[in-house]
């Protein structure tokens, strides 16, 4: 895979600082720089008109001599040079640089240090080739053309392309062949704008390009891709008459392929005058690389009626194609093809078939093939990691990882990258800092594909810190590695930093849907409505509005963020409808206990004919338990299997057992748990928890505890439902033990915080934090509120507390941090604004008396969101009830004859 680079200090007339006077990207920067400002000040002169540089007079070089200490002092008087060459003929290349002169007495002549230089260049000897440049260097022998070409090819095949600058620099005359090396080495190193300016400064000097210029250029326009560049050298194509040059046409098809200009592809690729196989495999895999595969198929068929036999090329890109379409009859008449057509022994071609048979989840027919490949190099080991990965087999993938480490296979940037992605799966971080340790060893850091993967690693095993030292040494960022990191601090519960993160992305790179997505749930979680709405337009100048999962993400963001009108509108403005929008609505409903609007829209939902899923049932059954429809619940649950052939999950029963503890039959719930079919988890045991909590159970509640801790002792969570039911039991020495218990596991409950937006700017306050710049203002709001709660004669709910215990319940679980968040509300809107606030924890009793005196004093609507639902103040009454959440089920077993 190409990697598009940027090369350092590549900025003509660059001033040099201190620091750079040391750095050899600089010196590169000097040649560059000295010959586009000669360039540019004779542009149309010829070649020989450009400045050489001689510096060997003035530049102190190592001889020859000195950097081999082994080589003879002295020579014979015999000429050494025929005995060179010969060395030459016969490949000894050390030996021959033993018998390079020390003196002047026989210098060699411009034939002899070719044949040296060409025979570094074939045995790839970097050190030899540098020392016979310096050699070459320290003589009087002028760089011509024949010696400076040979000189930069060699250079150019070691990638080194400071020396090949140095070089040119020198050479005394250029031809077509000196800029085709120095155009082709840059764009091979994949720096792809320096090798297109390059070609611009050859046209400028007045060097006419040629049938290999033109390849290579319009290779590179391809890569960046750039069109317009593109078309001016197919421009040229005609004007220097290489237009009848099949190689040059095969480029020109590519480039407009690489750009996604399929019809100039075409037009090219039908006016040529005559076509090789290379036509027909530029313009198929023209199409297959813009998922035009039914007219790449097209193409391929039409090239066997036009009796031009398929080259391995040719294949591999058919077997490809075969696989994105998940054609499986398709992709074995191919695979039947190649094995008659005696290409199936090629290693490429069977990496392709691996791959192929990868994406239609058939992994034994891929294994088969593995296995009997005589030599297996780093793109079969790949394709079976990944294959394994993204068929849900990240076991299997690290396996075959381990199995080609003990193969002595070097993985490359693609084989790591599927490894993290099983590590991600798995949360195996610990493989996944091997595998990042690996990654720097082999200096594979700077391919974004592995920064991209180490970001999801490292975010969905919670180390978000990692993933953002991660992001902050990436040298390119992409759309994926912003999409990734915003994506972390979401479902690390960090949405203030997505959203920063989101904003400071833009003026980098374009969102994508993803992008929206993951910024959308971020706003959803903190109740950012305004942000939300900025996203939800800005989808829709892009075009995304109706793309993948963004109009269902606007349609949650709207049903979290309480504004049901709004979702309406989205729900109804969408053309399909499918499973999902039904399933966010009808959640919606359910957390707010509107059981009977949850299934009314299931109704609705099953007359325009969308079948139900798993999570339909999830939300039909939330909606009957905050409401406490027992029978509608127990008659879902029935109809999962007989009705719809869903079979119930662990979450299924889950929802159950909350439904009947809720409702207070908690034996009820219990003999169902011993009779559920499969063995119950832990969420089982926290709805049985939950439901002990509110109708406090203290017996059977510990019961539930002691199986939920067997299977899960580090969800925080469950720990505080126990210290709700010991704290609403008035047992305060068991609060104190299971704490105790907690920071013995180094668990720690998250700060009270609450959420409020005001004019656009989402405000966050901690409990008992005085860090915000208005805090002074804000508790001075807060006490004017209690005077006022006072005249009106409301009793405060501090009153209702008359011991140190009560209060230390409700700084626990509550910490009183939406009191900041509506105080702050208050004084930074207008009178009548209605205030939103969403939370990390539930509402304790106090503050939910509080709000409702508030909501009666000031005569605004207040929205609360905590954990467990939307609480809407209007005019001191509460949509939960007068009563109170805590109250809600009290009584409904009762109500239902038990």
């Amino acid at each position: 895979m190409c990697k598009v680079q940027t090369l350092p200090s590549f900025l003509p007339f660059q001033f040099p600082t201190m620091a750079a006077a040391s750095d050899p990207f600089f010196l590169l920067s000097n040649h560059y720089s000295f010959i586009s400002s000669s360039l540019s000040k004779h542009p149309f002169k010829p070649a020989t008109s450009l400045p050489f540089f001689s510096d060997s007079k003035t530049t102190q070089l190592i001889s020859f001599s000195s950097l081999h200490p082994h080589s003879p002092t002295t020579h014979s008087s015999s000429n050494p040079i025929p005995a060179i060459r010969r060395l030459c003929l016969d490949g000894d290349l050390d030996q021959a640089l033993r018998l390079l002169p020390s003196s002047e007495q026989f210098p060699l002549d411009e034939d002899t240090y070719i044949s040296l230089l060409r025979l570094c260049e074939w045995k790839r000897a970097l050190p030899q080739g540098s020392r016979l440049y310096s050699h070459i260097s320290s003589s009087d022998i002028l760089l011509s053309v024949a010696l400076g070409n040979a000189l930069l090819s060699m250079f150019v095949r070691f990638g080194n392309l400071l020396e090949a600058w140095s070089v040119f620099g020198k050479m005394i005359e250029r031809d077509v062949f000196s800029w085709n090396v120095m155009v082709g080495g840059h764009a091979k190193s994949g720096f792809f704008d320096e090798a297109l300016d390059l070609y611009q400064r050859m046209i400028w000097s007045g060097m006419w390009p040629d049938v290999y210029t033109f390849p290579c250029v319009l290779r590179t326009c391809g890569g960046v891709p750039d069109l317009v560049r593109g078309r001016e050298v197919h421009a040229h194509v005609f004007r220097f008459g290489s237009a009848s040059e099949v190689d040059v046409l095969n480029a020109l098809i590519t480039m407009y392929a690489k750009c996604g200009q399929l019809v100039d592809a075409r037009k090219v690729f039908d006016t040529m005058p005559r076509r090789d196989c290379i036509s027909w495999n530029a313009m198929i895999a023209g199409f297959f690389e813009n998922e035009k595969f039914y007219d790449g198929l097209e193409l391929f068929l039409m090239m066997r009626n036009h009796s031009v036999e398929p080259d391995l090329m040719t294949v591999t890109s058919v077997i490809s194609a075969s696989g994105w379409l998940c054609d499986v009859s398709l992709g074995k008449e191919i695979h039947g093809y190649a094995v008659k057509g005696g290409f199936s022994v090629d290693v490429s071609v069977q990496n392709s078939l691996i791959q192929m048979y990868a994406s239609f989840g058939n992994l034994h027919q891929a294994q088969k093939i593995f296995l009997r490949m005589e030599s297996k190099d780093v793109v079969s080991w790949t394709a079976m990691i990944s294959g394994h990965e993204k068929n849900g087999l990240p076991e299997k993938s690290l396996e075959i990882f381990d199995q080609m480490k003990r193969a002595d296979v070097s993985p490359d940037e693609v084989t790591l990258a599927s490894v993290l992605s099983a590590c991600a799966t798995l949360g195996r971080v610990d493989v996944g800092v091997e595998v990042h340790e690996l990654a720097k060893k082999k200096r594979l850091m700077p391919y974004t594909v592995i920064g991209n993967s180490l970001l999801d690693m490292y975010s969905k095993a919670k180390c978000v810190d990692k993933a953002m030292e991660v992001f902050r040494g990436m040298r390119e960022k992409n759309v994926i590695s912003w999409s990734s990191i915003i994506s972390g601090f979401r479902i690390n519960r960090r949405s203030f930093e997505a959203l920063n993160y989101f904003r400071h992305m833009q003026a980098f790179v374009e969102p994508n849907s993803v992008t929206l997505i993951s910024t959308l749930s971020a706003c959803a979680a903190v109740g950012a409505l305004v942000w939300g709405k900025e996203i939800h337009a800005q989808a829709l100048r892009r075009a995304m509005g109706t793309e993948g999962f963004v109009p269902n993400a606007i349609l949650d963001l709207y049903v979290k963020c309480g504004r049901m009108d709004y979702a309406w509108m989205q729900f109804n403005s969408l053309e399909e409808k499918d499973v999902v929008s039904w399933n966010i609505m009808m959640t919606g409903y359910a957390v707010r206990g509107h059981g009977d609007l949850a299934v009314d829209l299931f109704k609705r939902m099953e007359e325009k004919g969308v079948l139900p899923d798993e999570v339909t049932f999830i939300a039909l059954l939330c909606a009957c338990s905050r409401s406490g429809m027992v029978n509608q619940g127990w008659e879902y649950f029935d109809n999962m299997h007989k009705k719809y052939s869903i079979t119930p999950s662990l979450r299924h029963y889950a929802c159950m057992v909350d439904l009947l503890g809720r409702a207070g039959w908690l034996e009820e719930a219990q003999q169902f748990i011993k009779e559920m079919p499969i063995e119950p988890d832990a969420a089982i045991w926290g709805a049985l928890l939950n439901g002990c909590r509110i109708h406090r159970q203290v017996d059977l509640g510990e019961l539930a505890a002691n199986y939920l801790f067997e299977l899960d002792a580090q969800s925080v969570g469950y720990y505080v439902l126990l210290c709700n039911l010991y704290a609403d039991s008035d047992r305060w020495d068991q609060v104190a033990r299971v704490r105790k218990e907690m920071r013995e596991r180094g668990l720690t409950i998250d700060p009270g915080c609450s959420w409020v937006e005001v004019k656009g700017m989402v405000h966050a306050f901690l409990s008992g934090d005085e860090s915000h710049p208005q805090s002074k203002e804000i508790n001075g709001a807060l006490n004017g509120l209690y005077e006022r709660i006072k005249s009106a004669g409301f009793d405060l709910p501090e009153n209702d507390i008359v011991d140190e215990a009560e209060a230390s319940k409700a700084e626990i679980f509550c910490g009183h941090s939406e009191r900041l968040a509506i105080a702050f509300g208050l004084i930074s809107t207008a009178p009548g604004t209605a205030i939103w606030v969403t939370k990390n924890l539930y509402m304790c009793q106090g503050c939910h008396a509080l709000v409702k005196s508030i909501s009666k004093i000031v005569r605004r609507e207040i929205t609360v969101r905590d954990t467990e639902q939307f609480h809407h103040f209007k005019d001191g009454k509460c949509s939960c009830g007068d009563e109170g959440y805590w109250k809600r089920c009290v009584g409904l077993k009762q109500e239902h004859g038990v």
